[in-house]
């Protein structure tokens, strides 16, 4: 495995870059540790691919350097990177067997047979594949081909890093929660580096210890899936991150007071200072209480529909002509329309000023 250094790294598809707009990457600094479970999470077009193309090899970037363990790999092809890669839809071959499958890395590289009967049997139990050794490939279900292409990756012991690039996509969903844990406790028993790529939050959340959220070709937060939710930086994270996202609202601030829809809401005491900028009041749908807690203010919504959820009730409500969600417990008797006073913890409140989080 090998620590993964990104210095200045940036990529345009256009010749003469100049905007900040213009790059399908904007300019990186950063370290991966060696070992370390990491994923890139971001819409269509946030620079995910963009990114893990640099990393692979496929895609030389504009600027700066991409170092493996010290070492500048920036113009290495991807033959030379020792890199497995694991992509959307299975790359096997039909023709060959399970094990055959899973050997062929390791025979490319005149690995000793004993060695490579004894990984392939390792890498077939953590898949839940040894049942399936011995047979054809061709006739396979279209997720356990997916679990043979993923243990292709993982089947060597020397590469730098394990990229894999939405690699659930043809899993059946009932399966996807396995392979998720599964690939949990590979990383975390292999110690391989592993790099997952998604726009599927669960998977990001909760596959990797590092979490990196891109749009627009940027790099918004890093951080552990309990950072992104708790305090994102950006309102884009915000949103982003959370199933519903956080509720944000226009507001005005006055003093440790924020303005919102003609309310007023009391912020925590460290908030008490002039904050220049557009302003927005954020809090997560799970943070809003029904009863006062202490320590919250009072706000107002007007209900629009109530969803009862099994585990969950969500409440779609209105503040100020902004939506405004509340998840609470499923056995709270709550209006279905009019209007309902909810209460906002005051150490829950978020404030951003330009779409950045101010520090409390």
């Amino acid at each position: 495995m090998a620590q993964i250094t990104f210095s200045d790294v940036a990529h345009s598809y256009r010749p003469n870059p100049a905007a900040p707009s213009d790059f399908a990457l904007r300019p990186l600094d950063q370290t991966w540790e060696d070992g370390g479970a990491y994923a890139l999470l971001g819409p269509s077009g946030s620079g995910k691919t963009t990114l893990l193309s640099i990393l692979s090899g496929l895609l030389k970037p504009s600027q700066g350097r991409l170092l493996f363990d010290g070492s500048d790999v920036t113009a290495l092809p991807p033959r030379e990177r020792n890199i497995a890669q694991v992509f959307q839809f299975p790359v096997i071959y039909d023709t060959m067997t399970v094990f055959e499958n899973l050997a062929f890395p390791l025979r490319n590289r005149g690995v000793d047979p004993r060695r490579i009967a004894a990984r392939v049997e390792t890498i077939a139990a953590i898949l839940d594949l040894t049942k399936d050794l011995g047979r054809r490939a061709v006739g396979l279900t279209a997720d356990a081909k997916q679990r043979i292409s993923m243990g292709r990756g993982l089947v060597r012991e020397d590469v730098a890093a394990i990229l894999f690039d939405e690699p659930l996509t043809v899993i059946d969903p009932a399966l996807k929660w396995q392979l998720r844990r599964q690939l949990k406790q590979i990383q975390r028993d292999l110690k391989v580096t592993l790099i997952y790529v998604t726009h599927d939050q669960t998977e990001a959340l909760t596959f990797a210890d590092h979490v990196l959220v891109m749009e627009l070709g940027a790099v918004l937060q890093q951080g552990s899936p309990q950072e992104l939710f708790e305090t994102p930086d950006h309102v884009f994270v915000a949103h982003f991150i959370g199933s519903p996202g956080m509720n944000l609202l226009p507001c005005a601030a006055d003093g440790g007071i924020a303005i919102v829809g003609g309310q007023r809401v009391q912020l925590r005491d460290e908030y008490d200072r002039a904050v220049p900028g557009t302003l927005t009041l954020g809090i997560r749908p799970e943070f809003v209480a029904l009863t006062d807690p202490g320590q919250a203010s009072p706000l107002e919504i007007t209900i629009d529909s109530v969803e009862p959820l099994g585990s969950h009730q969500v409440i779609n409500g209105v503040v100020g002509g902004e939506r405004f969600i509340v998840k609470a417990d499923p056995d709270v008797l709550v209006p279905v329309a009019g209007a309902l006073t909810v209460w906002l913890p005051r150490d829950r409140i978020m404030l951003y000023a330009d779409g950045r989080r101010v520090a409390a």
